[in-house]
């Protein structure tokens, strides 16, 4: 694998790779898209192929939840692949030309997110309001990045959700926010809207649009991949665990390194993903491999997600 032979890692660098004895092994589970064509299920597919090649062969309102993580509109390498930034007319072309591929595929219940910067933002929201319903913006905060002299340091990424029609799956208790109470107020000496701890006190609140909990993946995280622009498992367990109920269907044409097929695998749905780069698709395979055994996901734990870098002291 180009990106992880020969690399020495420090002691404590939990970073996934590959060496060369594994290679074999996970391109096994990997499916190409000869085989995609008449596949006996469409459940937990890991598709090596162009997302344009592939999206055409997939059943029709087959796919409860799409969640699309597409290159921003900037000049980034991903592996082998190469995206060069481009006027906003021509980004917002090359959204519609994958987007349209999705649109057959979709329940007239599935919800839909699509990620993006400030950049991209207009043109996300006027090729996905063309197709979906917009319900709304979610900004996260990316605390990693470089600072900038003459300019505001960037420091937060959006979701655009969308749905297909007004019906569609919100599981609002699925993701409370658990915050440690500061000021504990108390009604005839009880708690109100909170509840007491060994280790503090605590309120499940309503999640918002602002999403200030995540920590993008590192080096001494053991979801952390090579893969430049991974997203943290807790986003996604936030999408799916919001958006699609056990058993539903995932579709992701820009898997990367498979966060969103990892998730999926770890909170019981099942996934198409799907990635042109082989080389990020034995990551994923590897990954899912590991989610067999170890389905934690870090911020998440006791059926509600946790403050960064916090959680139940057993958790921490």
């Amino acid at each position: 694998m180009a990106g992880n032979f020969g690399k020495t890692r420090a002691p404590r660098n939990r970073t996934i790779s590959l060496v060369g004895s594994e290679l074999e092994h996970y391109k096994k589970y990997l499916t190409d898209l000869t085989s995609l064509i008449k596949p006996r299920s469409t459940n937990d597919l890991l598709v090596h192929a162009n997302s344009f090649d592939a999206l055409p062969c997939l059943p029709s309102r087959s796919f409860d939840l799409l969640f699309a993580d597409p290159p921003y509109n900037l000049n980034k390498d991903f592996g082998k692949e190469r995206f060069r930034q481009t006027s906003l007319d021509r980004y917002e072309e090359w959204l519609d030309s994958w987007l349209r591929l999705c649109v057959p595929l979709l329940k007239e219940t599935a919800s839909v997110y699509i990620c993006g910067d400030w950049r991209s933002g207009t043109a996300i929201q006027r090729v996905g309001s063309r197709y979906f319903t917009l319900q709304n913006r979610i900004t996260w905060e990316r605390e990693k990045g470089r600072g900038a002299k003459r300019n505001w340091k960037n420091a937060s990424e959006d979701i655009w959700f969308f749905t297909v029609s007004d019906r569609y799956t919100f599981n609002l208790d699925a993701v409370k926010h658990r915050r440690r109470v500061v000021a504990p107020y108390k009604e005839n000496g009880n708690p109100k809207d909170w509840h007491e701890a060994p280790d503090g006190n605590y309120r499940d609140t309503h999640p918002s649009n602002i999403w200030t909990d995540l920590t993008v993946p590192f080096w001494s995280m053991p979801e952390n991949t090579d893969h430049p622009t991974q997203k943290p498992e807790k986003l996604l367990a936030k999408i799916i665990l919001a958006s699609t109920n056990q058993g539903d269907l995932v579709l992701d044409p820009f898997s990367g390194s498979g966060t969103t097929a990892v998730v999926a695998k770890k909170l019981g749905r099942h996934f198409v993903a799907i990635e042109s780069d082989e080389d990020y698709c034995l990551l994923a395979s590897k990954r899912l491999e590991m989610a067999e055994i170890d389905k934690t996901i870090q911020g998440f734990d006791d059926g509600v997600f946790w403050d960064r870098n916090s959680g139940r002291p057993s958790a921490r």
